[in-house]
C-alpha cells in the first residue's frame, strides 16, 4: 500500500508540474503575442510624421483603376459596382494598361494576387468613403491587418520549421547553449525562441507598419513551403511558393532553391513535383487571361481527361499532382496557341525587372552599392568575347545574377548534405538565400534586407555566433529603412540623422557582406566527424533522411 501510495503521488506531482510548466509557457506567448501588438500600434503612431505615403497612394490608385475599368467595359452603374462587374474590370486592365503604355512604361508592377488585394480593398474604401481623394487614401487598416495576419503566420511557421530541425538534428549539435537545455524540451524552447525573435523583429514591424509595405506577405508562404519541403510534400511546397511569387515576384528569386535542394540528393522526382506544383498554382490564377474561348477551356478539360484515364491505368504514385501539372502545362500551351493573353506576365513582372535600371535603390548595403562607388553601373560591360562573327557581351547585371544563382546552387548543395549529416545548419541553409539575394543582385530596395532579416532568426536553433549575427543583420535592416523614412520627408530635426546614415552606408555594405559570408560559409562547410560533439541518442531516427516519404498530393 505504502509503495502504491508512493507512485501514486509521484504521478500527480509530475501532472500537476506539466500543468504548471504549461501554464507559464502559455502565459509567456500570450506576453510575447500581447507585447508585439503595441508595439506595432506604437511604431504606427509614432512613424506617422514620416510614413511613406507613395506606395499606399500608389496601391489605392492601381485599386481604383480596376474599379474605373469595371465601368468602362460595363453597361452601366449598377452592373459596374457588382461583383461580375468588378471581376471584368479585373481581368481587363492589364491589357488596357499595355496597350496604353507609353514606349512600355506600364507603371504598373503589381502581380495578379497583390493587384487584387488592391483592388477589393480600394472598392471597399470606395464604398463607405464615395468621394475619398486619391492622394489621401482613407482605411488602410484593412493592409495594415493583412499584414498583421502575415506576421503572425510567419512567426508559426518559424516555430515549426525551428522546432522540427532542432528536433531531428539537435543530438549532433556542437552547440553549447542547446546542450544545456532538456534534451525532452529542446526543440520546443529553440522554436519559440525563433519565433519570438521574428514575431518581434524591428525591420518587419518599420516596413510593415511604420513605412508601411506589403512585402511581409511573401514570407509565410517562404516558410511554409521550406516546412512543406523537409516534410517531403514537394507538390504543396511548389503550391506555397506560386501562391507567393503572385503576391510579390521577388519570391520568384529564391524559388529555384526548392528544385536545386531535391536535385544535389539526386532525387528527380521530388524536384518534378515542385515544378508540377508551381505550374498548377500558377495556371489555376491566371487561366482567365490565358483561356479567353469556349474551345480552349475545352481543349483544357480534354488534356486533364485523358491524363486521368492513363495515370489511372498505369497507377501512377502521386497521380493527382502528375495530373495537376500537366494540367497546368496545358493551360499555358493552349493559352498561347489560342490567343490568349500574356499581359499579366509582362506587366506584373517583367517590367518590374526593368522598372529601376539601377545597381541598388536608395539606401543599400550591399556589393552592388560599393561596386557603385568605384564607377560601375547597371548596364555596364562586365565580359566581352568574339568567337568569329558571333559577339558575346555579358554586362553587370547578368553578372550578378549567375553569381547569385552560383551561390543558390551551393547553398542547395549544403542542405543536402547537412539533411544527411543531420546537421541543425539545415536552417541556416534555408536563410540563406535571402540574404545572396540582397547582398549579391542589383536592382535592390533596402526593404528587402528585412526578408533576410527574419528568416535568419532560426539561427537562434542553431549556435549563439549565428545568433548573434542575426541580430547584426536585423540592425543594418532597420537602419536602412529608417534611412530611407527620414530622406523622404527631410525634417529639420532628422537632418543630421540622416547625414550619418549617409556617410556609414559603405561600412554597413561590408558589415551585411561578412555577416552573409558567415552564413553562406556555415551552410557549405563540412564537420569531421572526429570532432562532432554529440550525444549518444539510441534509435535516432529523422524525417529529413534521404529516403523519401509517402507525399500526399
Amino acid at each position: 500500500m505504502a509503495i502504491r501510495s508512493f507512485f501514486r503521488l509521484r504521478i500527480l506531482s509530475t501532472h500537476a508540474g506539466d500543468f504548471i510548466r504549461g501554464v507559464v509557457v502559455a502565459l509567456l506567448v500570450a506576453t510575447i503575442f500581447v507585447a508585439g501588438i503595441q508595439l506595432r500600434r506604437w511604431i504606427g503612431d509614432t512613424t506617422r510624421h514620416v510614413r511613406y505615403q507613395h506606395d499606399i497612394v500608389n496601391g489605392f490608385y492601381w485599386g481604383s483603376e480596376v474599379l474605373a475599368q469595371a465601368r468602362r467595359v460595363s453597361p452601366d452603374e449598377a452592373s459596374a459596382n457588382s461583383w461580375p462587374g468588378f471581376c471584368r474590370g479585373y481581368f481587363a486592365l492589364y491589357d488596357r494598361v499595355k496597350d496604353k503604355a507609353y514606349k512600355n512604361d506600364y507603371g504598373l508592377d503589381y502581380p495578379p494576387l497583390r493587384l487584387l488585394v488592391m483592388a477589393i480593398w480600394a472598392k471597399q474604401v470606395r464604398s463607405e468613403f464615395a468621394g475619398v481623394d486619391d492622394g489621401h487614401p482613407k482605411l488602410v487598416n484593412p493592409l495594415l491587418k493583412i499584414n498583421l495576419l502575415c506576421e503572425m503566420l510567419s512567426a508559426i511557421a518559424m516555430f515549426l520549421l525551428v522546432r522540427l530541425c532542432v528536433q531531428q538534428s539537435s543530438w549532433a549539435t556542437r552547440s553549447w547553449l542547446l546542450n544545456i537545455l532538456p534534451q525532452q524540451h529542446r526543440a520546443s524552447i529553440c522554436g519559440l525562441a525563433a519565433a519570438s525573435v521574428a514575431w518581434l523583429e524591428p525591420s518587419m514591424i518599420l516596413d510593415a507598419h511604420g513605412w508601411p509595405q506589403w512585402d511581409v506577405w511573401v514570407l509565410p508562404f517562404y516558410l511554409f513551403a521550406a516546412l512543406a519541403a523537409l516534410r517531403n510534400r514537394w507538390f504543396w511546397c511548389g503550391c506555397l511558393l506560386a501562391a507567393g511569387a503572385m503576391l510579390k515576384g521577388q519570391l520568384l528569386f529564391v524559388a529555384p532553391f526548392f528544385v536545386l535542394w531535391p536535385l544535389w540528393q539526386k532525387r528527380w522526382l521530388p524536384a518534378l513535383r515542385v515544378l508540377a506544383g508551381f505550374l498548377a498554382t500558377i495556371a489555376v490564377i491566371v487561366s482567365p487571361w490565358l483561356l479567353r474561348t469556349s474551345a480552349a477551356w475545352i481543349s483544357v478539360a480534354a488534356v486533364g481527361a485523358v491524363s486521368l484515364l492513363f495515370l489511372l491505368r498505369y497507377r501512377w504514385p502521386h497521380g493527382s499532382a502528375w495530373l495537376a501539372g500537366i494540367i497546368g502545362c496545358a493551360v499555358f500551351v493552349i493559352g498561347a496557341l489560342t490567343g490568349g493573353s500574356f499581359a499579366w506576365l509582362q506587366v506584373g513582372f517583367i517590367y518590374g525587372t526593368e522598372h529601376y535600371p539601377y545597381l541598388f535603390i536608395s539606401s543599400c548595403y550591399n556589393l552592388p552599392s560599393l561596386l557603385s562607388k568605384v564607377g560601375w553601373s547597371l548596364k555596364d560591360s562586365f565580359l566581352s568575347a568574339h568567337f568569329g562573327s558571333l559577339h558575346l557581351q555579358i554586362t553587370l547585371q547578368w553578372t550578378l545574377r549567375l553569381l547569385y544563382l552560383g551561390a543558390l546552387a551551393l547553398c542547395a548543395r549544403g542542405l543536402a548534405r547537412h539533411l544527411r549529416d543531420r546537421d541543425p545548419r539545415v536552417l541556416i541553409a534555408i536563410a540563406a538565400p535571402w540574404l545572396l539575394m540582397f547582398a549579391l543582385l542589383g536592382q535592390m530596395h533596402e526593404r528587402y534586407l528585412m526578408w533576410g532579416a527574419v528568416v535568419s532568426a532560426m539561427a537562434l536553433g542553431v549556435s549563439v555566433r549565428l545568433s548573434i549575427i542575426h541580430f547584426i543583420i536585423s540592425i543594418a535592416s532597420t537602419t536602412m529603412i529608417v534611412h530611407v523614412m527620414l530622406i523622404d520627408k527631410k525634417l529639420e530635426a532628422t537632418l543630421p540623422a540622416i547625414d550619418v546614415l549617409k556617410h556609414i552606408r559603405s561600412y554597413g555594405a561590408i558589415v551585411v557582406l561578412g555577416c552573409v559570408a558567415v552564413y553562406l560559409w556555415n551552410t557549405l562547410s563540412i564537420r569531421i566527424p572526429i570532432f562532432q560533439h554529440r550525444e549518444v541518442r539510441p534509435g535516432a531516427t529523422s524525417s529529413l533522411a534521404l529516403a523519401p516519404e509517402p507525399e500526399e498530393a
